[in-house]
């Protein structure tokens, strides 16, 4: 059973798609012409991973009724950030010779700290109302679902490598007495950096998965989430990702947003906390670079169709099967700010 999205949902998705889509592709423009120029383009999808939670909180905030209590020193500051970073990838295009993918990461830095201290500032009822708690006061485990995608995430490369033939290349590498001591790092510098990763799983998991749910089911609006956030990544697979293999590289991001779509929206309506996705985002994304021991394999690959074959078969056994869990049979979606009344 599926429900219409009312008067207010509808502004606030309207302009949740203006910030998020438009954002992206008015950025993506200016990544294009400095990609063609040359230019380090890195600063840009740094930036990118800002605009969807910007979307939710403009939203929330031209929508609010009077005397509503909103978390506005938070939202404020995410949003003074998210221009910041804006600024940067725009400045990058016209003065290339300053560092700015650089200057950037000490900005994501120091707006997390301050932004962590705004959070905490906010009353417990406020940051349940919209999606900012650790939950929802009942006890879910939600770091058992954390472990879980650590697992599945192992098991992805792990079989990645058997299907290569390069067994002895993973025992190797799981090996390396320096991948421990960057484990290690992970958890502290999520601290200083969480504010990107955030960023993406507040727009995404916290508000447009609720509302796709809402309008067309559970289990249809998790595959559509996943397929528009894979879109969604369009710019930096042109011009960051895989240039060369642009074509495989979108394919390749749909599945793997797709995918975890739908593990990251299991996770969220089990636990009912942002707060597990967004460190689950922020794993993926940076257990590759410790895996590899750079952060340069992320950039600048050349992706082969075997490679997009061997990724639809893993993430369908790995992450598909969760499509058909009870939780997504269940009918009636909660937006996160219905959690506070639970």
């Amino acid at each position: 059973m599926q429900d219409k999205l009312t008067v207010t949902e509808k502004k606030q998705l309207w302009i949740f798609v203006a910030v998020a889509f438009g954002m992206t592709l008015l950025m993506g423009i200016l990544m294009g012409i400095s990609y063609y120029r040359g230019n380090d383009v890195s600063v840009f999808p740094n930036a990118q991973m800002f605009y969807p939670a910007a979307g939710v909180m403009l939203a929330y905030l031209l929508t609010r009724e009077k005397g509503e209590k909103l978390p506005v020193k938070f939202y404020a500051g995410f949003l003074i950030l998210t221009g910041a970073m804006a600024a940067a990838a725009a400045l990058s295009l016209f003065l290339p010779q300053v560092p700015f993918a650089l200057l950037s990461q000490y900005v994501i830095i120091i707006g997390s700290l301050i932004l962590w201290v705004f959070l905490l500032l906010n009353k417990q009822e406020v940051r349940r109302k919209y999606g900012l708690a650790m939950g929802d006061g009942q006890k879910r485990k939600p770091w058992l679902y954390v472990l879980l995608f650590l697992v599945l995430y192992m098991l992805r490369i792990f079989f990645s490598y058997v299907i290569a033939g390069e067994t002895g290349a993973f025992l190797t590498l799981m090996g390396n007495p320096y991948l421990l001591l960057s484990l290690i790092t992970l958890p502290i510098n999520f601290f200083l950096v969480f504010t990107a990763f955030f960023g993406e799983e507040y727009g995404w998991r916290g508000f447009f998965q609720p509302m796709l749910q809402k309008r067309f089911g559970k289990r249809a609006g998790v595959l559509l989430l996943g397929v528009l956030w894979g879109i969604w990544h369009l710019p930096i697979n042109l011009f960051f990702y895989s240039p060369e293999t642009w074509l495989q590289s979108v394919i390749s991001q749909i599945l793997t947003c797709t995918g975890l779509a739908i593990f990251f929206g299991y996770a969220q309506m089990k636990t009912r906390n942002i707060w597990v996705p967004v460190i689950m985002h922020y794993l993926n994304n940076n257990l590759i670079a410790v895996l590899a021991g750079s952060a340069d394999v992320i950039s600048g690959q050349v992706i082969a169709w075997m490679d997009v074959l061997i990724l639809l078969v893993l993430n369908g056994v790995l992450f598909a099967p969760f499509l058909f869990s009870k939780v997504y049979r269940k009918e009636v979606p909660q937006a996160a700010e219905e959690y506070a009344n639970q």
